[in-house]
């Protein structure tokens, strides 16, 4: 069921929001060649701590993976598509792309983004896919107002992404967000214009194109979460935590 979002709910989602932003802004700050991404982790902690909130990630459990998420952050490093466990012994290097997927809840709301990140000086491939990616994020968010639908936001970004010549991930998706971390509805980054739920003011929800640079087929590593391209190819991700308004859309995670 969609639940429709009242001033309160609203003003207690934008402090989950500002919580997420601050730590992906931090995130931009930290990234260089030679940090470890267990190092990220700790400094997104800090901020939780700091804020009174709490990880929405860290002890998060999927039906068919036997261990919860051990971790505030999700850290995805060139082909790692999403859900890349922080550790010690992964250290950024010159050239990497890094994807940080966070969430955070506070007062029992949720708030979720992500980003990829430049690792010092990248390539242009790599540059072009992240600015293609951002790109279909706001192209998603753009089409977010009463009375459009589930679908054209999909539209729009497959509509963008394919027409770069880029793949684009399909087994996973936006979703809807508020007292829980996943509500519905299920936010696809592909579909057909004008089809699926038709948005309302109050509706929240997380609109997160994932893009690669290759084939589109993904697959998960032994540890059961880290998503991969299957043909190794380079990987973005963005993400934000949407508010559909009276008139139009408000962003609620303002990473930018």
């Amino acid at each position: 069921m969609i639940t429709l979002k009242k001033a309160d709910d609203i003003d207690k989602m934008k402090r989950a929001g500002k919580i997420v932003a601050d730590v992906l802004k931090l995130m931009r700050d930290l990234i260089k060649p030679g940090v470890d991404t267990l190092s990220l982790d700790r400094a997104a902690d800090d901020l939780l701590d700091r804020e009174s909130a709490k990880a929405a990630f860290k002890g998060y459990k999927v039906p068919g993976i036997a261990s919860p998420f051990p971790a505030a952050i999700c850290v995805s490093i060139n082909e790692e598509v999403v859900h890349g466990i922080p550790s010690k012994k992964r250290i950024l290097e010159e050239g990497d792309i890094v994807s940080i997927d966070f969430g955070a809840v506070i007062e029992g709301y949720y708030g979720d983004a992500a980003c990829t990140y430049p690792v010092g000086r990248i390539s242009e491939r790599r540059s072009s896919l992240l600015d293609t990616t951002h790109r279909a994020l706001h192209i998603g968010v753009e089409q977010v107002r009463p009375g459009r639908t589930i679908g054209d936001i999909g539209h729009a970004i497959e509509e963008w992404v394919l027409g770069r010549g880029y793949g684009l991930v399909r087994d996973y998706a936006g979703h809807g967000i508020g007292r829980k971390m996943h509500e519905a509805p299920q936010v696809p980054n592909h579909g057909r214009a004008g089809s699926g739920v038709t948005l309302k003011e109050g509706m929240t929800f997380c609109i997160e194109p994932m893009v690669m640079s290759g084939a589109e087929p993904v697959k998960s590593l032994k540890d059961g979460w880290t998503v991969v391209t299957m043909d190794g190819s380079d990987a973005a991700h963005f993400e934000h935590t949407i508010l559909v308004t009276k008139d139009g859309v408000e962003i609620l995670t303002p990473w930018e």
